[in-house]
């Protein structure tokens, strides 16, 4: 019995995982077999490996890849390089003044996607937006294709900056100071500290804010994407997360949007098993 007892803990947790994760994925896959349009009366038709040969045939899946790629890398320089430069412009800041800069800074982090995008829409308004006065300009921001794209990363950057500040803060409280003091007595200035010692250490950090960036920018850009731009304009929003959901409840191609989440679990799941590999790599070599 006592060898049971921590199996007996973990049974919640994984009969909560089976219900609410592995078995819709699998209902997915199978799904993806069958052509359907959602509707109780129609009956589902088996097809098969079609809806994935016919998905991969559509310019908009290989062209949505490509934008998800761009969103993802213009979320990095928000995700890692300026959350890494405010942690050490900021290191210095003790006591109550800390406290309300790191409130201030996850502030944007606590409001909801679709409340600031009301927000973004009416700073971004090509008539009255305060943003196009401050720049003189009448640029249409949302509905330009060259810009839109770019707001949206924009925006969800501003969500996120401030968790990713607060992560790598904490990353480097835990770096022990040990290693600045014995670089010191061997002549290192702070910055040759800083680029060769606290960096290197904070890299499983910035692995996981790497691995969070890639995972959780449908869960960002989705809200902003469906309520300023609807995936445009001419498509120029529609990364692969808004059109599976569109194949899904616009063209109500169930088997067809099961098919792209299915590709979309495999090929993200390649990239964060590299990424928790990496992390784990690094992180052995640093202890």
């Amino acid at each position: 019995m006592r060898a049971a007892a921590p199996y007996l803990y973990l049974t919640p947790a994984v009969a909560l995982l089976i219900v609410w994760t592995y078995r819709p994925l699998i209902q997915a896959a199978q799904l993806s077999t069958y052509s359907w349009n959602l509707l109780p009366t129609t009956p589902m038709v088996p097809v098969g490996a079609d809806n994935y040969r016919r998905l991969l045939e559509l310019p908009t899946f290989g062209d949505s890849v490509w934008r998800t790629v761009v969103l993802v890398v213009g979320l990095l320089p928000f995700t890692l390089v300026l959350p890494v430069v405010v942690a050490f412009a900021t290191r210095g800041v003790r006591g109550r003044s800390r406290a309300v800069y790191q409130s201030l800074i996850f502030a944007p982090f606590l409001v909801a996607p679709v409340a600031s995008a009301a927000v973004w829409q009416w700073l971004l308004d090509p008539g009255a937006g305060v943003i196009n006065r401050v720049l003189g300009s009448d640029t249409n921001w949302i509905r330009e294709p060259a810009t839109a794209q770019w707001v949206i990363v924009l925006i969800t950057g501003w969500h996120f900056i401030g968790f990713a500040v607060l992560v790598v803060s904490a990353g480097m409280a835990g770096v022990s100071g040990h290693y600045a003091e014995a670089a010191q007595v061997d002549g290192a200035t702070r910055r040759q500290i800083d680029w060769w010692i606290t960096l290197p250490l904070l890299s499983p950090t910035l692995v996981f804010l790497a691995l969070m960036t890639v995972l959780l920018s449908a869960q960002w850009t989705f809200p902003l994407i469906d309520t300023l731009t609807q995936g445009g304009p001419s498509q120029a929003t529609t990364n692969i997360y808004y059109l599976l959901w569109d194949y899904g409840f616009h063209s109500f191609d169930a088997g067809l949007s099961a098919a792209a989440g299915v590709l979309l679990f495999v090929g993200f799941g390649l990239i964060a098993g590299v990424l928790v590999w990496l992390s784990e790599r690094i992180s052995f070599h640093d202890d």
